[in-house]
């Protein structure tokens, strides 16, 4: 319900704008182009978030902790006849965490793949697009922060069956 009315009030503020920009009077005009232009603003500072965040993902911020992680499984599978067979089905557990990361990773890669395309100069922003451009780039910079935290304590409990297992 309340999602509906921001959705109409949204909408009813982008009509009142686009009939200000063409039927208002020259002081409503400028006024509907400075919003225009702060518009195409917001799109290009989230166009330019989004490249910095695939640049992040193209030099394998996430990649590097994962294949780490996979050596040291790999290291404690090898060493498997001296470890109880609790310790390799928390082992186990460990391994589907990281593959289901690994997965999650390559979803999020996967979206940050479509290009944005910056707005030209003199050319009119689509509001409607403008925001969903906002909405798909929030929603990417929170799966990355969820990513991030269950990165960390995925570390933390191989860390944690390390030590166990050195002792």
């Amino acid at each position: 319900m309340i999602r509906s009315l921001v959705k109409l009030g949204l909408l009813l503020i982008v009509g009142i704008i686009v009939y200000n920009f063409f039927f208002g009077t020259s002081e409503e005009k400028e006024n509907s182009r400075k919003i225009f232009g702060q518009v195409g603003s917001v799109v290009g500072s989230v166009t330019q978030l989004v490249r910095s965040e695939r640049e992040k993902f193209d030099a394998g911020k996430y990649d590097t902790a994962l294949d780490k992680l996979g050596g040291a499984y790999k290291s404690l599978r090898s060493q498997a006849d001296f470890i109880d067979k609790k310790v390799l089905k928390r082992l186990g557990d460990l391994e589907n965490r990281k593959a289901a990361l690994e997965q999650e990773l390559d979803v999020i890669q996967a979206g940050d793949a479509a290009p944005a395309i910056p707005p030209k100069k003199g050319v009119k922003i689509d509001p409607k697009a403008a925001e969903q451009t906002a909405a798909k780039a929030a929603d990417q910079k929170r799966k990355k922060e969820r990513l991030q935290r269950e990165l960390d304590s995925l570390l933390k409990d191989s860390e944690q069956l390390l030590q166990e297992v050195q002792q």
